[in-house]
């Protein structure tokens, strides 16, 4: 079966690339993914899947019954928004949608969704259940995910495979990680509500600013003695706005950012254990305080009879020595996260990496791929779905 999906998908490269090369001219950004969803549903439909638009809004839901059976349903989720970042390539199908770019590789998760529906459509007689395509609109602000549950589509899926592309992994390598992939991301907002009063008489005012200044030092230092070094929080204070005049003392400063973190105990914690030490710190210095903390998405944590299988799948396919172990987890978040609270699931790492050349980071102006993955990861994917069958055919 192995060498059928490794055929099909080295014939169907050429047709891939393509593919690939006008989702990356044409970014849509999150929520506004409208041709590139119509342009994947003309795709899935060529195929013979089942497939329903305005998903999620603007995703789409390709079904592709396997002849077999099966009441087992296997989704595979890509993904297919661009972000708000002028490109800066040079290459001959750069964007042609000024200051929106593809630059986390969501053109070739969806790039390789397809190519992954094209192989197995063709094998489906061999298929025992049903995969179920999810293209995805809005990860890159963390909503497409909840739309899309929230239309249906993970009922009856008993398993779901995700894929991310990663530059420092070279090409045709695939990145696994066993627990823990991703974190979980919360939104947070202080206010400090102080007193006004005469930049030449600070006394008699309570001065914002400073005892904003005091929250921002005091959460960083109080993370390095009051949580476990080994269940990382990262808390970012990205934006802070406030103050009226240069003489004025400020009565009223607004600090926004994220809180990150790995463990589920951890993450339950912090909206409190953070509230304890802005009011501390208000009360100490006469201010009062506003919070909202808002969750964000869960964190990623990789089940571990679906890592194995698509583990074992990489390694039949290219050999051992073309999987790479992850041995840390990202404080990126994912929201691929939100499928995993409706059924068992794991996501691993495409290598895209270039042997030859500087690998800019994601989501930079420059970020670009090497075309060779897209096989890689649609063997990895087809090869991996028809191991799902196997592996639980074994188990009973």
């Amino acid at each position: 079966m192995l060498c059928e999906i490794r055929e099909l998908a080295d014939k169907l490269a050429p047709r891939l690339i393509e593919i690939r090369r006008h989702f990356h001219a044409h970014p849509e950004l999150s929520g506004e993914e409208y041709q590139t969803a119509a342009y994947i549903a003309g795709v899935l439909s060529s195929c013979g899947l089942q497939v329903r638009e305005g998903i999620g809004k603007t995703g789409v839901v390709g079904d592709l019954p396997g002849e077999g059976g099966d009441r087992h349903l296997l989704a595979i989720r890509t993904d297919m928004d661009a972000l708000p970042i002028p490109e800066r390539t040079g290459l001959e199908y750069a964007s042609r949608n000024d200051g929106v770019m593809h630059a986390c590789g969501h053109d070739l998760h969806a790039t390789l969704g397809l190519g992954t529906a094209m192989v197995l459509s063709g094998l489906s007689e061999k298929l025992p259940g049903t995969v179920r395509f999810l293209f995805q609109p809005a990860e890159e602000i963390a909503q497409g995910a909840g739309w899309m549950v929230a239309d249906g589509v993970m009922e009856g899926v008993t398993g779901i495979l995700g894929v991310h592309v990663f530059p420092t992994i070279p090409a045709g390598s695939v990145g696994i990680r066993h627990g823990v992939l991703t974190a979980a991301a919360d939104h947070l907002e202080i206010t400090i509500l102080g007193e006004s009063g005469h930049g030449a008489r600070p006394h008699e005012a309570i001065d914002a600013i400073w005892v904003a200044a005091q929250v921002v030092t005091s959460l960083q230092q109080a993370i390095a003695r009051t949580h476990n070094p080994l269940h990382p929080v990262v808390l970012t204070i990205g934006k802070i706005s406030g103050g009226r005049a240069p003489n004025a003392i400020a009565d009223c400063v607004k600090l926004v950012g994220t809180v990150r973190s790995l463990y589920p105990d951890t993450h339950a914690n912090l909206p409190q254990w953070i509230e304890n030490i802005v009011a501390h710190i208000c009360a100490t210095y006469g201010a009062r305080y506003e919070m909202n903390y808002q969750r964000g998405v869960p964190s990623v944590h990789n089940d571990p009879m679906l890592t194995q299988i698509v583990e074992l799948a990489a390694q039949e396919s290219f050999g051992s020595d073309r999987v790479v172990y992850l041995a840390e987890p990202s404080l990126g978040a994912e929201d691929f996260s939100v499928y995993l609270e409706r059924a068992p699931g794991t996501m691993f790492r495409l290598g895209v990496g270039h042997p030859d050349r500087t690998n800019y980071p994601l989501h930079h102006p420059q970020f670009e791929i090497d075309e060779s993955a897209i096989v890689t990861g649609v063997v990895t994917l087809a090869s991996a779905a028809y191991k799902y069958w196997q592996t639980l055919a074994d188990e009973d």
